[in-house]
């Protein structure tokens, strides 16, 4: 059965990172909507992307856009009383280091990512990007690959973006989502430590399976077509459980 997509891209780039994974979600017949990052902290903005995402089948995300899908999935299910297949790709449940949740950037590291970020945006938009790449023997390729599609995003939005990043903590949301979760991670993910995997082991959330799969932080672009064929898998597996 073919689904209805939606796809929230990561921090930085914009939406055109995602369009070779959402053009092959669509040659295997899905209907697939992109969507920039966006502020899940400002109420009214959530409610807007709530009431837009209660319109898909599954709502995914690459990186924060994996976090925001999570957020989004999980108030699709307390307003609506839906559970919506919920698809992560590189993405951490709490970007920045706690106490509860040591597996992910420490709190230094990232404070100095966000002051560097209002020193000098360019410079660090093209560090970031290069961390996207970065831990597999293409990464300069794969760098002017992802060079030649970003798009330049407002400021706002992306300080928007290091905020949720800051503080969003999806943890709880994924250990109690009731609706079929699927969470893939590479191995040479420069900023997602492919240690998060077995992290999510320890849930016992009903239908969760997670994936581990070999390439860079930038694996979702890098490769569209071999991510495509485990998202219409998982899909397809969701569709012979339920008939």
């Amino acid at each position: 059965m073919n689904q209805r997509i939606l796809l929230i891209t990561g921090w930085g780039g914009g939406t055109r990172l995602l369009d070779p994974l959402k053009q092959a979600l669509a040659a295997q017949g899905h209907e697939v909507e992109l969507c920039n990052i966006f502020n899940a902290l400002d109420e009214q903005v959530l409610q807007q992307k709530v009431e837009l995402a209660h319109q898909f089948d599954v709502i995914a995300g690459w990186s924060l856009g994996g976090q925001l899908a999570t957020v989004l999935a999980n108030q699709v299910q307390k307003q609506h009383g839906q559970e919506k297949v919920l698809i992560t790709l590189g993405s951490n449940p709490c970007f920045v280091a706690n106490d509860t949740w040591p597996m992910a950037m420490d709190q230094p590291t990232f404070q100095q990512f966000k002051q560097s970020f209002e020193q000098d945006a360019i410079s660090t938009l093209k560090k970031f990007g290069y961390m996207v790449c970065q831990g597999t023997a293409t990464t300069k390729a794969d760098f002017i690959t992802l060079q030649s599609l970003i798009q330049a995003q407002s400021i706002e939005t992306l300080r928007q973006g290091l905020f949720c990043l800051e503080h969003l903590n999806n943890v709880d949301i994924l250990r109690n989502y009731l609706g079929h979760q699927y969470h893939v991670f590479a191995k040479q993910d420069f900023l997602v430590s492919y240690k998060v995997q077995r992290n999510f082991q320890k849930f016992n959330a009903k239908f969760l399976e997670t994936e581990l799969i070999s390439g860079s932080h930038g694996f979702p672009l890098f490769e569209a077509e071999l991510i495509t064929g485990k998202i219409c898998q998982f899909l397809k597996k969701i569709e012979q459980t339920n008939g």
